[in-house]
């Protein structure tokens, strides 16, 4: 049921529904059931995913130059890029996990959140065919890369910043969403930047990214 709700999200039904299920199947449940994992898919969708965001921006971004499509690519085609979608899908009530990696809070883990949408990618791709896969590459990433294409060649606020803070010795910065608004297709997030366990300044971001980048861009202002 699970799955023909994700099927329904996505406006896609899929003709081999085994493929979805095994793109969900992380190596620890593979093991333990003698089952096809989502590996080989993930490595597939991978290339996917890169394919289809750099044919994306030299058809749609003509004012960028190679360096900058590349800094873009690399912005938007990154694992919490690919984590922010997993959420938006709630793919951790999806996957399919094995018991060590279920007690251990695999389902809640980034990297096998991340895995889990290129190996969609994939199943989507083999399924149904490269317009299928990149349809949902594009309507989960447009406005990402739209956001990034805006920003790139600008200063990275985390780095001068951190620059900053640290021209007289060490200091711990941290980073920590501390809000989240909004449904889960147009989600805000507000995140707050420490040093040394003092609050310096907090920002509004349509990503953990933009607020992390905007929290920081406050702390230099002031």
């Amino acid at each position: 049921m699970k799955l023909e709700n994700f099927e329904q999200q996505i406006e896609y039904k899929f003709k081999n529904i085994n493929l979805l299920r095994t793109a969900f199947t992380h190596t620890s449940y593979a093991h333990e059931n003698k089952v096809e994992s989502n590996e080989k898919l993930e490595f597939l969708g991978d290339a996917i995913l890169e394919f289809t965001v750099s044919d994306y921006l030299y058809k749609n971004y003509h004012n960028l130059k190679e360096g900058e499509m590349t800094k873009v690519r690399a912005t938007v085609v990154c694992e919490q890029s690919l984590h922010e979608i997993a959420l938006k899908y709630k793919f951790n009530e999806l996957l399919y996990l094995g018991k060590s990696e279920k007690i251990s809070g695999g389902n809640k883990k980034a990297a096998i959140l991340a895995d889990s949408v290129e190996a969609v990618i994939a199943a989507l791709f083999i399924d149904a065919g490269i317009e299928q896969a990149q349809k949902f590459i594009i309507d989960n990433l447009k406005s990402s890369i739209k956001q990034a294409s805006q920003s790139v060649g600008q200063k990275d606020y985390k780095t001068v910043l951190q620059e900053y803070l640290q021209k007289n010795g060490s200091v711990k910065i941290e980073y920590t969403i501390i809000k989240e608004e909004g449904p889960d297709h147009d989600k805000t997030f507000v995140a707050e930047v420490k040093c040394n366990g003092k609050s310096l300044a907090t920002g509004k971001g349509n990503t953990k990214k933009q607020a992390e980048m905007e929290a920081a861009r406050t702390a230099l202002q002031k």
